[in-house]
């Protein structure tokens, strides 16, 4: 599993209590918050292909004072509406893409516009943002968008990955690159980055810990390759697939009866390597990462 640290999230990514080895961020809520979209939630990471492993993992609580708990309770609830928000937005983006694509707002005719929105009700996704996103995507001044990938160097050597969906790629560009610039990150060359990160398919399930035999089983059997318990507060666990397996594996735990947690549901990019850096360093790194998920062309930001 990856390490684990405070900081992989949002206004928890604040805290931190580990030395940084690796860090992959999927949401920054304690600077923007009001306008951020969607990213992953940090789990735990995938053995190699063809290992499943069920464990379980103590973690130990430090009691805290009343204060300290409240300003905790605030970042977590924070930290979620902020991911909700960069999921509804990049949902949103993806049904504009589907109805533009894949010939039309019905979706008994358009299958590629019925994955997106079957994807997205398991989701959670509103349909009043549903809704508008279809009727943009019939205005015929909507822009096409495109999915980008840039790369970049941190402090220390660390590489970046950003992900963007974006109707203006001048705008995504520019702005990708100076944030980038700004933050004292450097622009890397396509690929140069990209070869040290594989994709993989993470669910994440709202259950009781009692589950996790019946959450095993069941990932077993459709595709899943690794399962652990939840590290970002919630009860339950996160089933680790390939990206081939990961919706009919998602599908066949909510027909189950597993609840799916939108915010830590998705496919994301996790480091092959890790690279260490110092406690100065993992602070420009993070500084780096919020300047990127300002941007709302930005999706994600993955980092070693």
């Amino acid at each position: 599993a990856l390490p684990r640290h405070t900081f992989m999230l949002s206004g928890c990514r604040l805290l931190l209590t580990t030395r940084m080895s690796a860090f992959t961020v999927a949401a920054s809520a304690a600077s923007v918050a009001a306008r951020v979209g969607y990213a992953a939630a940090p789990v735990a990471r995938a053995k190699p292909a063809g290992r499943f492993d069920a464990h379980s993992r103590h973690i130990a609580v430090t009691p805290v004072c009343m204060g300290r708990k409240a300003a905790k309770v605030a970042a977590k609830k924070q930290k979620g509406e902020a991911i909700r928000t960069k999921l509804y937005g990049k949902y949103g983006k993806l049904i504009v893409t589907a109805v533009k694509e894949g010939g039309g707002a019905d979706p008994v005719a358009n299958t590629q516009l019925a994955r997106v929105l079957a994807d997205a009700s398991r989701l959670s996704v509103p349909r009043d943002l549903i809704e508008r996103n279809i009727k943009r995507a019939t205005d015929t001044s909507q822009a096409d968008y495109m999915e980008l990938t840039y790369e970049a160097y941190g402090a220390g050597g660390v590489g970046i990955v950003i992900e963007v969906l974006s109707d203006n790629v001048n705008r995504a560009a520019a702005d990708t690159k100076a944030a980038i610039n700004k933050a004292g990150g450097k622009v890397a060359e396509p690929g140069s980055v990209l070869f040290n990160f594989e994709r993989k398919g993470f669910i994440s399930l709202n259950c009781s810990s009692e589950k996790e035999d019946e959450v095993f089983e069941c990932a077993a059997d459709n595709g899943g390759d690794d399962i652990a318990p939840r590290e970002d507060g919630g009860e339950g666990f996160v089933v680790v697939t390939e990206v081939a397996g990961f919706m009919q594996c998602q599908k066949a735990l909510a027909d189950a009866g597993f609840e799916i947690d939108a915010d830590g549901t998705a496919l994301k990019m996790v480091p092959l390597a890790e690279v260490e850096v110092d406690d100065d360093a993992a602070e420009k790194n993070e500084a780096l990462v919020e300047k990127l998920l300002e941007l709302d062309d930005v999706d994600a930001v993955y980092t070693q």
